[in-house]
């Protein structure tokens, strides 16, 4: 009996989402829709934060091929705006979300690590959009956001090319937020997004509609959203807890549980 590709398992508040479907972890139809419907589950659920993971000896090496050889101008077109649909229910997310790579990370994989909030790597990872081996360019909305992190210089570099890079190079232009080393990288990543589900969820959330905000519409957009966003954080139960725990034990000794 064959096994789903995509795993859906709990930590406490974090969710962590496994790609698996070895050897190569390939996106195909089945992978989005098991992908799809993980975040589904996940939105639903009382999560705080989301690990976004794979497992076996790539993270993934891209798109199944064979799927392009059944496409057309109209089809393509519906199969690229499904898959985009996708990308935009994982970016709007009311919590964290670490996307943790610790080898290969190739086209489709490398566009969903774009639209986690966070990106973490192992040293020996490697990144790629190689769509320009079929004739393609990448249309998961790589492009557009590695323009936001990076600048369109080098997000038209990456393409262009269809090179891999290593972790450290995509740390320098800003697209990995960090850098682990290879022994003990999943314990590593997973304690890192542990850590940010455990953490004030509202004010985490508020934090992703502001710099949301900055980036579609600048910084006197951001300011706009700003005192409302953040004056409800006054009506929660984390902020009036931590107040009152930094006034009466010091910092870092608050808990908080997401309200």
């Amino acid at each position: 009996m064959a096994t789903a590709p995509v795993e859906l398992s709990w930590d406490g508040p974090l969710a962590v989402v496994t790609l698996d479907a070895p050897p190569l972890n390939l996106f195909d139809l089945e992978m989005v829709t098991a992908l799809r419907a993980a975040i589904a589950e996940v939105r639903t659920s009382p999560a705080r934060g989301l690990l976004l993971q794979a497992r076996g000896r790539a993270v993934s090496a891209g798109v199944d091929v064979n799927l392009f050889a059944t496409l057309d101008t109209v089809t393509g077109t519906e199969l690229w705006a499904d898959w985009l649909t996708m990308i935009h229910d994982l970016e709007s997310l009311p919590f964290p979300t670490v996307f943790a790579a610790h080898a290969l990370c190739l086209t489709a994989a490398f566009e969903i690590s774009l639209a986690c909030d966070l990106l973490v790597a192992a040293e020996s990872a490697r990144f790629g959009l190689v769509e320009i081996v079929v004739g393609l360019t990448p249309s998961m909305g790589g492009p557009q956001r590695l323009a936001e992190r990076a600048g369109p210089a080098r997000a038209r570099e990456l393409v262009y090319t269809g090179e891999l890079y290593d972790a450290a190079t995509l740390e320098r232009w800003n697209v990995v937020n960090r850098v682990l080393p290879d022994d003990g990288f999943a314990a590593a990543a997973h304690a890192f997004a542990l850590g940010l589900a455990n953490g004030p969820t509202r004010a985490h959330a508020a934090t992703k509609t502001i710099v949301r905000t900055q980036v579609a519409g600048g910084t006197r957009a951001a300011d706009e959203v700003t005192p409302q966003v953040s004056g409800a954080l006054f009506g929660t139960a984390d902020l009036q807890g931590a107040v009152a725990s930094f006034l009466a034990d010091g910092p870092g000794k608050a808990t908080y549980t997401g309200r």
